[in-house]
C-alpha cells in the first residue's frame, strides 16, 4: 500500500538514497528542505532529480540537519514544518536535540503512522562505546525512551557501517581510496563488523516503514555476506589487487590513548573504530525477536550489494 512519506534532511548522505527509494516504491514522497538548500548550487542537480521523480519539495523554517522518515496523513505536521498529510519520518547525526521538535510536531499532528528517527548506525542500546561518541549514543538512547514514552509508533534502523564511509578508504585517516601499500588495523583484526551499501539501506528502510512486522521494533540490517572482520576485509582486497599489504596494528590501549589527544572529528572516528572493531558492538549479540527483526530475513527478495561486489568499484 502506498503511504505518504515525509523525508527530513533528504539531501544528506543517506537521505538522498531514502528519498529515491521512497519515490521508486510508488509512495507519494515529500522532501522537507531548508530554503538555503534550494539555493545551494551543489544541491541543484539532486533536487532536480527529486522533482523529476515526482517528489514534492517542502520548505522548512528550522534547521534539521540529517535524515528522518515520517509516514503520515499530512494534514498539519506542526507549525514549523509547513507540511500536511505525511506518515513516516527519519533524521541526522549530531543534531539530536532538533529531533525533539519533530516529536512535538508529531504529537501535535496526531496523524503520524510511523516515525523513523535518525539512527542509521550501531544499536545504541547495545554499544559499549567510549567518549566522545558515547555521549552521542546516550542522547540517542534518551531519545528512544522519549519516543516510546510519548506513544509514537516507531521503527529504529540499525544499518551498522555505511559502505561508502567504511569501504571507500578502509577507515584509513587522511586517505580517499582503499589502501594499496599499507593498512592500519584497529584491534587484533578478528572482530566482525557489518557493511551495507547506502542504496540497500534505503530500500530496507522504506520497506520496513510500512511493514507491520517492523512496527515498534529495531530493524537490524545484517546481510550474511556483509559481515567481515578487518582481516577478512583486507584479505578480500588483497586478492582483488594481487598484492599483500603491510599491516600495522593499533592495540586497544593505543586507540584509547589517541582519542582524547585527537581533534574533532578524528576523536569521533577513533571512538567508532574502538566500538566496532575492538568491542565488536555490531555483532557481539544475537537479535532479540521481541525487540528487533533482521532485514534480509524480512525481505529476501532484495538483491543487496555484497562487500565483495562493492570493492570491485575501486579496481
Amino acid at each position: 500500500m502506498a503511504e505518504k512519506m515525509l523525508i527530513i534532511g533528504g539531501t544528506g548522505n543517506i537521505g538522498k538514497f531514502i528519498v529515491e527509494a521512497s519515490a521508486k516504491s510508488g509512495h507519494p514522497t515529500f522532501a522537507l528542505l531548508r530554503e538555503a538548500t534550494l539555493s545551494d548550487p551543489d544541491k541543484a542537480e539532486l533536487i532536480g532529480s527529486f522533482k523529476k521523480s515526482g517528489v514534492t519539495i517542502l520548505i522548512v523554517c528550522i534547521s534539521v540537519g540529517a535524515c528522518i522518515v515520517v509516514v503520515c496523513d499530512l494534514n498539519e505536521l506542526g507549525e514549523g514544518y509547513k507540511a500536511s498529510g505525511c506518515g513516516y519520518i527519519h533524521r541526522g547525526f549530531m543534531q539530536i536535540a532538533d529531533q525533539y521538535k519533530i516529536i512535538s510536531a508529531i504529537k501535535e499532528a496526531g496523524n503520524v503512522k510511523r516515525f523513523l528517527p535518525s539512527e542509521f548506525g550501531s544499536d545504541v542500546d547495545r554499544c559499549r562505546a567510549v567518549d566522545p561518541i558515547n555521549q552521542n549514543y546516550q542522547l540517542r538512547v534518551q531519545l528512544r525512551g522519549d519516543i516510546e514514552a510519548a506513544g509514537i509508533p516507531y521503527t529504529y534502523v540499525v544499518c551498522n557501517l555505511f559502505s561508502g564511509f567504511a569501504l571507500s578508504n578502509f577507515l584509513q585517516l587522511g586517505t580517499t581510496a582503499p589502501p594499496r601499500e599499507k593498512v592500519i588495523i584497529p584491534g587484533d583484526g578478528n572482530v566482525k563488523a557489518v557493511f551495507n551499501e547506502e542504496g540497500d539501506i534505503a530500500t530496507y528502510t522504506i520497506k520496513a516503514a510500512v511493514d507491520p512486522r517492523a512496527l515498534n521494533k529495531i530493524l537490524y540490517i545484517r546481510p550474511p555476506q556483509n559481515i567481515y572482520s578487518f582481516h577478512e576485509l583486507v584479505a578480500c582486497w588483497e586478492k582483488k589487487i594481487g598484492k599483500t599489504l603491510q599491516k600495522i596494528y593499533q592495540p586497544e590501549e593505543q586507540i584509547l590513548n589517541m582519542i582524547p589527544e585527537s581533534p574533532v572529528p578524528v576523536n569521533l572516528l577513533l571512538a567508532i573504530d574502538h566500538s566496532v572493531f575492538v568491542k565488536g558492538d555490531q555483532t557481539y549479540f544475537e537479535i532479540d525477536p521481541t525487540l528487533g527483526v533482521e532485514a534480509t530475513q524480512l525481505y529476501p527478495d532484495v538483491n543487496y550489494t555484497t562487500v565483495d561486489d562493492y570493492l570491485n568499484r575501486f579496481l
